[in-house]
């Protein structure tokens, strides 16, 4: 797969009410590692990265911003200029949060915050579990208007299509040759699951027994999709999103391969290996958090 203007999917930053019990479950059952922590604030990575789990104290849960690494330089400004061409408003011209530099934040579809960067810093000291997920993957969102989303994602921040289910119903989007970064699912508004990818369908079971061992329990899985192959097991952490570990992703390295489609009555494109149709499942997420944060200043922010 040629390069795009997004390399990867960087980071999530979530609002929660229950800080610290959202950082208790991150490290103990998902596995990732705290880079830092304090009484407002706390960033964790799976990969070594500054961070690709931000959690930030709030009053509500809601969905911060989700952050994308631009391929170098030249793809930072020409996304800054997509965005400004579409008339999307820019909320900060910096990164949002620690560890990233030079980048950008702005307001897309649905009041979804987007921070654009192009490094991260690699900390050198990092307290991490024993076990653990690889890297972040992808995000789940079920906008109002999914087709209206996928547009956006393709001509503003150049992902690239590779499964469509039904009629303006489901899309999955990629920038980099996994399967999917951002997977679109017509809903309420909301973010519904952030994923983390693991090296065996093992691991989802061990998540799964850790969940068991403190009271928790898997909302579903371990379960085989039809869009996009990959084995996932979910479980809802504190802040009320879903999260997602999973495994043997597609990998799509031909730009020219036409996007899959699929019937909305087909719904092994969402479960190959049972008849759960999840109309429960989708009920959990996030929406996105008021604007009026962006009225302050980083500075009296915290940033």
């Amino acid at each position: 797969m040629s390069a795009g203007l997004i390399r990867e999917m960087g980071y999530i930053a979530l609002l929660t009410t229950k800080l610290d019990e959202s950082v208790e479950v991150a490290t103990s059952m998902l596995g990732l590692g705290v880079i830092s922590h304090d009484a407002s604030r706390a960033y964790l990575s799976a990969s070594g990265t500054h961070h690709e789990m931000v959690y930030t104290a709030s009053d509500i849960d809601a969905v911060d911003h989700f952050g994308l690494v631009a391929r170098d330089a030249d793809a930072l400004s020409e996304l800054r200029d997509r965005v400004d061409a579409a008339g999307y408003r820019i909320v900060s011209d910096e990164p949002l949060v620690d560890g990233a530099s030079d980048g950008f934040a702005f307001v897309g579809p649905e009041n979804f915050v987007f921070a654009i960067y192009r490094t991260m810093e690699r900390p050198t000291d990092v307290q991490a579990p024993a076990f653990g997920p690889d890297r972040y993957g992808h995000i789940n969102l079920h906008p109002q208007d999914a087709t209206a989303m996928k547009t956006f994602l393709m001509e503003v921040l150049d992902f690239k299509l590779s499964d469509v289910i039904g009629d303006d119903y489901a899309y999955f989007l990629r920038c980099n040759p996994d399967h999917h970064g951002i997977a679109l699912i017509a809903g309420r508004g909301t973010l519904h699951h952030h994923a983390w990818q693991t090296e065996s369908i093992a691991d989802l079971g061990k998540l799964g027994d850790r969940l068991f061992n403190v009271g928790r329990r898997l909302i579903w899985g371990p379960v085989r999709h039809g869009a996009g192959h990959n084995m996932a097991a979910y479980y809802v952490e504190p802040s009320g999103a879903v999260v997602e570990l999973y495994t043997d992703m597609e990998q799509i390295y031909d730009d020219l391969r036409p996007p899959i489609e699929w019937d909305s009555d087909d719904r092994t494109w969402f479960n190959r290996w049972g008849v759960y149709r999840g109309e429960d499942f989708r009920t959990h997420g996030l929406f996105p958090a008021p604007l009026d944060r962006f009225n302050m200043t980083n500075k009296t922010r915290g940033i």
